[in-house]
């Protein structure tokens, strides 16, 4: 029996929360080069999600995929709806605080775009400082092609370094979930700028420790990265395997990972004050 949240009644939702591991996709609608449909990174969370929650249905909870995502570094583009990053951590701290309150301990925000991150994780701080039911909880942002690692990052049969945006990993996705989303005749490899030995404009530069935040129209021609041409169903089978399987094997040790007491920080209140002796 599938345990999709939007098909449930309330009652049936709150009797399970406790037990359950709930699952939060996190998607965008944004501008993927000439290629690819704006649906691309909600479409691919979206079908890994349901990909382990149909493995998983006894232990875990499917919400509704939050299909705006933090995509203003895209809007020059064209066809971006965005969220902008303050308002996307507000939007997100207040969907977990919702789980919480039906009863839900064990939450995965599982993320299918790279500008999600950041504002993701200062809404787990939020949640964290203002919320003392989220301190009680397991709450974890877990993004797909991290969590499955050497699949998305150069492994065979991939011919690129890693996933990066509209590139061979999304394109070769794309081919095999949705392939009447992609438009293959219209794929060209992006104008980039050059190195400069830090900061990384393209997926083959490792990270240095040195971030900088440019608008994508000045990091790419026509709002792709990365490799597109050569993108193919057959790659996008073998990346969706490891995406679902990836997830299921975290998800299943998810669901036993204990609650962690307070070990210490007792003699200091809430507003900062030392307890009395």
């Amino acid at each position: 029996m599938d345990m999709l949240y939007a098909s449930k009644d309330y009652k049936s939702i709150s009797a399970n929360a406790a037990d359950r591991v709930v699952i939060l996709p996190l998607g965008a609608i944004e501008q993927h080069g000439p290629h690819l449909a704006v649906s691309t990174d909600t479409d691919i969370v979206t079908m890994v999600a349901m990909g382990a929650e149909e493995q998983l249905s006894e232990m875990v909870v499917l919400c509704p995929t939050l299909s705006f995502g933090s995509s203003h570094h895209h809007l020059s583009f064209g066809g971006t709806l965005s969220l902008s990053p303050a308002l996307y951590t507000q939007v997100v701290a207040d969907l977990v605080g919702s789980l919480l309150h039906n009863g839900f301990r064990r939450i995965v925000l599982l993320n299918g775009h790279g500008g999600n991150i950041t504002p993701v994780k200062q809404a787990l701080a939020v949640l964290n400082a203002d919320d003392p039911l989220s301190r009680e909880a397991n709450i974890v942002l877990a993004t797909y092609w991290e969590l499955a690692g050497p699949a998305f990052a150069g492994e065979a049969p991939m011919e690129s370094p890693a996933l990066s945006h509209a590139c061979e990993y999304e394109t070769s996705l794309m081919l095999h979930l949705f392939p009447s989303r992609v438009f293959m005749d219209k794929v060209e490899r992006s104008g980039r700028p050059s190195s400069n030995g830090y900061t990384g404009w393209e997926d083959d530069e490792p990270y240095r420790g040195v971030t900088i935040f440019k608008g994508t129209e000045y990091i790419s021609s026509n709002g792709s990265s990365g490799e597109p041409q050569l993108a193919t169903a057959e790659k996008g089978a073998h990346l969706y395997g490891e995406a679902v399987g990836s997830l299921v094997n975290f998800l299943k040790a998810f669901a036993k990972w204990p609650f962690l007491p307070a070990l210490g920080g007792g003699g200091v209140s809430a507003a900062g004050d030392r307890g009395s002796n």
